[in-house]
């Protein structure tokens, strides 16, 4: 499983555009091969934590590429961060209690 940990601050001004892209890019995830589940944290401090699984290597290299998601990632350097910060993990254990 690869995990993506997507960290970031959207600039006040873009906060009503990004919040559209964001709704387009989420149920884009959704329908990609390989696609396990993502979860969204805002922080009191206005930080956004974004955590996406996907299955591989594979099918996380086929969403990053996705023509949809590159246009979103240029409009999000352009225009929407102030700041981001992506770490692409690959999961060395997993323990669950259910």
């Amino acid at each position: 499983m690869i995990i993506t940990i997507f960290r970031s601050r959207v600039k006040p001004e873009a906060e009503k555009e990004y919040m559209q892209w964001a709704e387009r890019m989420n149920a884009l995830a959704v329908k990609m091969p390989g696609y396990i589940a993502h979860k969204k944290f805002t922080a009191a401090d206005g930080e956004r934590v974004t955590i996406v699984e996907f299955e591989s290597e594979e099918t996380h290299h086929a969403w990053s590429q996705h023509p949809e998601h590159v246009e979103a990632k240029k409009k999000g350097r352009s225009t929407f961060y102030s700041e981001y910060r992506i770490l692409v993990c690959t999961v060395q254990r997993e323990s669950k209690y259910s």
